[in-house]
């Protein structure tokens, strides 16, 4: 598999941005130069991530997200270890 990183995924199975495989493999993402856990989507050339806000649940039952704007990195998690 090749070690490129797409500019944007989602750990959410309903986005067209979702790429199981690559996720199961581990993708970490830096965000203003802090290594950040609770990232549920991101994009690189627009510089932003989608966090969760809290507990709280949409209608659907999906987790509300905040989209935070700063420089993002990613990197794959088994080549940082």
């Amino acid at each position: 598999m090749s070690d490129t990183l797409p500019d944007r995924l989602s750990s959410d199975p309903t986005s067209p941005h979702y790429d199981a495989d690559l996720l199961t493999r581990g993708v970490g993402v830096r965000f203003k130069g802090a290594e950040k856990t609770n990232v549920e989507e991101y994009c690189v050339s627009e510089g932003w991530i989608r966090v969760q806000a809290g507990k709280a649940k949409d209608r659907k039952g999906n987790p509300l997200t905040i989209k935070l704007s700063g420089p993002v990195e990613v990197f794959l998690k088994e080549d940082d270890a």
